[in-house]
């Protein structure tokens, strides 16, 4: 039972970072459901710079820039060439999926996975990982930093003024330009957190299998969608999202290996089952920001 709930912590962190990311940009009322090319970009930036130096903090810095990369053309359609936000969502997650093959056969000759990379046991943060307790739930710096962020996130929405801003331009971003909020600059500021943070969690991906592999994401970003609309743009809400996505998947992974004669396939099928289940149950009472995907000036 144990081996299910630290899984559920450590599985639910890229969900979590993804998440909050998704959180910030939607209450600023930018409809976001690239997430899961942040992932895989974030993943193969990662990758790609911690094989070249060896070190898997650059690597996060790396991730962290092309998150911010990815939501910069993001924001760059939908924020000032007013595209729509659903469809510029769904050609860079398409986008991300033949440039992250193109990048592989470029740079290492293959079209599956790329050579081997350092993890954060090789580094500093192996200290941590000697105590049974905390090794067992805290593989990566980035597991601590998910459930930091959490009400970090939920202070910064409820209680500055940047979280007023963003929250006022996600409901009525004419009443906050009236009140002399910069709608476009405040909707752009919440898209590189959101960069920032998708990012992270396409690294932690990365650090955790010890190299890319192609559609490694494997749909987390749309899951971390679905923890957006179940936590009702709510943090600590998304959170508990995260946490049940979670802790399905670790239990299907101890069921497969469980031995119980259970068909592979239905044990897989578990976590996205459950994810459309609880997308139907919640979807229709989720009270979305009111400005959430309309283009500005309208």
């Amino acid at each position: 039972m144990l081996d299910v709930l630290f899984g559920a912590l450590r599985i639910s962190t890229p969900y979590t970072l993804a998440a909050l990311g998704g959180t910030l940009s939607e209450r600023a009322g930018i409809v976001n459901i690239a997430l899961e090319a942040v992932l895989l970009m974030g993943a193969l930036a990662h990758a790609v710079v911690c094989h070249s130096t060896g070190s898997v903090w650059l690597g996060l810095v790396a991730a962290v820039a092309a998150g911010v990369a990815v939501m910069g053309v993001h924001g760059a359609l939908c924020i000032h060439a007013r595209a729509n936000h659903i469809i510029v969502g769904v050609g860079l997650n398409l986008l991300a999926v033949g440039l992250s093959r193109f990048a592989l056969k470029a740079l290492y000759n293959s079209a599956a996975n790329g050579p081997r990379t350092p993890g954060f046991e090789d580094s500093a943060w192996s200290v941590v990982q000697g105590f049974p307790l905390l090794g067992a739930i805290l593989d990566s710096p980035l597991v601590l930093l998910s459930f930091v962020l959490v009400p970090c996130c939920a202070f910064l929405l409820q209680d500055t003024p940047w979280g007023l801003r963003v929250r006022a331009v996600g409901m009525h971003p004419q009443a906050a330009e009236s009140q002399g909020v910069h709608v476009v600059g405040t909707r752009w500021s919440a898209l590189v957190a959101c960069g920032a943070l998708a990012g992270l969690a396409g690294a932690y991906l990365a650090a955790e299998q010890h190299q890319f592999t192609q559609g490694m994401s494997a749909g987390r970003g749309f899951i971390a969608v679905t923890a957006v609309v179940f936590g009702q743009w709510r943090p600590s809400r998304v959170w508990l999202g995260c946490l049940l996505f979670g802790l399905l998947e670790s239990l299907q992974i101890n069921l497969q290996g469980s031995g119980m004669g259970l068909p592979s396939q239905l044990v897989q099928m578990l976590p996205y089952v459950m994810t459309l289940v609880v997308l139907a149950i919640t979807a229709t009472r989720a009270m979305a920001p009111a400005a959430l995907g309309k283009v500005w000036p309208g």
